[in-house]
C-alpha cells in the first residue's frame, strides 16, 4: 500500500514539471543589470553641476573662437586698414564690444587672441601630461637606485623658477608660436611627474602587481595593465591642470611684453594693452576679455575635480 501511494506521488510530480514549451528565458532584474563602467562615470560627472555648467561654457568658448572670426569677420591683422576706424570708441552697434587702441574690433579680437590661447594652451598641456606621465611612471616603479637619480634631477628642474626660465629662454630664442608651445610644454611637466610618481610607487608594492611579477610578467607589461589603468584618475585630473596653468603662464608672458608676435595675439597681450587704456576709462578693453579668460581658467580647474571623482574607483558601483 505504502508503495503503491509513493508512486502516485511520483507520477503527480513528473507531471507538474514544466515542458519544453513552458519554459521561457530568464529576464534579469532591473536592480540586478551591470551598468556600464562608463555610464557610471558619466553619471558621477553629471552629478557635479558646476562641472557640467563649465563643459558648456568651455564648449561655447572654444567653439566661438573658431568659429566667430568667419561669422564676424574683421580685421585683426593689418592695423594700416583701422586709420578710418575710431580708436577707443565705446560699444556700439557696429562694434558690439568697442575698439581697442590700435582701432581693432574688441568682439572679434578677444576670440582672434582666444584661438592662439587655447590651441597653445592645449598643446602645450598635452604635452606636459605626456612626458610627466612616462618620467614619473618610470621612476616610481623602477624605484632603487633609477628613481633615486631620476627624482635628484626633477628636484633640480623644481628648483627653477618657472617663469623666470621661459623669459630667459624666450629672450635667448625668441617667441615663435612653435617654440612657445614647447617651451611651455617641456617646462611645467615636473610637478605632474612627480603625483604620478607616487602613484607608480604605491601601485608596484600592491598584491596584484606583486602576483603578476610572480607569474612571470615583465615590468612594461604591469605598467601597462595595472599602473597606467589605476593611476587614470590622477592622470587626468593633472592633465586638465596642466591645461589651466600652460594658459596662465602664455597670458603672464603675454602681459610682460613676450607673448606671440604681432600680428597674433593672445588673452595676456590684450589685457596688457588694456590694463593700460583702463585709466582712461576704456573699460571695455579688459573687463569683458577679463571676465571670460577667468571663467575659461575656473571651467578647466572645475572639469578637472569633477573628472577625478568620475574615475574615482570608490565611487564606481560594483
Amino acid at each position: 500500500m505504502t508503495e503503491q501511494i509513493s508512486s502516485e506521488i511520483l507520477h503527480e510530480a513528473i507531471d507538474r514539471l514544466p515542458t519544453s514549451r513552458d519554459v521561457r528565458p530568464a529576464i534579469p532584474k532591473t536592480d540586478d543589470e551591470i551598468i556600464p563602467l562608463w555610464r557610471q562615470r558619466l553619471a558621477i560627472f553629471s552629478h557635479n553641476k558646476l562641472a557640467v555648467a563649465s563643459v558648456i561654457f568651455l564648449f561655447i568658448v572654444t567653439a566661438s573662437c573658431y568659429l566667430v572670426p568667419w561669422l564676424h569677420p574683421t580685421n585683426q591683422t593689418n592695423q594700416a586698414a583701422t586709420f578710418n576706424i575710431p580708436w577707443n570708441q565705446p560699444p556700439s552697434w557696429a562694434h558690439p564690444l568697442g575698439t581697442d587702441s590700435s582701432g581693432f574690433d574688441e568682439l572679434g579680437r578677444i576670440f582672434y587672441g582666444g584661438e592662439y590661447s587655447l590651441t597653445l594652451g592645449f598643446l602645450s598641456g598635452f604635452i606636459t601630461i605626456v612626458i610627466g606621465t612616462v618620467y614619473g611612471m618610470i621612476s616610481g616603479f623602477m624605484a632603487g637606485f633609477t628613481d633615486t637619480v631620476m627624482m635628484r634631477i626633477l628636484d633640480a628642474f623644481l628648483s627653477i623658477p618657472y617663469l623666470f626660465l621661459l623669459i630667459t629662454l624666450i629672450s635667448i630664442f625668441g617667441r615663435s608660436t612653435t617654440f612657445l608651445i614647447g617651451i611651455i610644454g617641456f617646462s611645467l611637466w615636473w610637478g605632474n611627474a612627480r603625483i604620478i610618481r607616487g602613484d607608480a610607487l604605491l601601485i608596484r608594492n600592491l598584491e596584484y602587481s606583486q602576483a603578476a611579477t610572480a607569474m612571470g610578467a615583465g615590468k612594461m607589461h604591469i605598467i601597462r595593465r595595472h599602473v597606467f589603468p589605476n593611476s587614470i584618475s590622477n592622470i587626468v585630473t593633472v592633465a586638465t591642470f596642466s591645461v589651466a596653468d600652460a594658459i596662465l603662464f602664455l597670458s603672464a608672458l603675454g602681459f610682460l611684453g613676450l607673448g606671440i608676435q604681432t600680428p597674433q595675439t593672445d588673452w595676456g597681450t590684450m589685457l596688457q594693452a588694456g590694463s593700460v587704456q583702463i585709466q582712461n576709462g576704456y573699460w571695455w578693453e579688459v573687463f569683458p576679455l577679463a571676465t571670460i579668460f577667468i571663467l575659461v581658467v575656473v571651467s578647466i580647474n572645475y572639469i578637472g575635480d569633477a573628472l577625478r571623482d568620475a574615475f574615482e574607483v570608490r565611487l564606481i558601483e560594483r
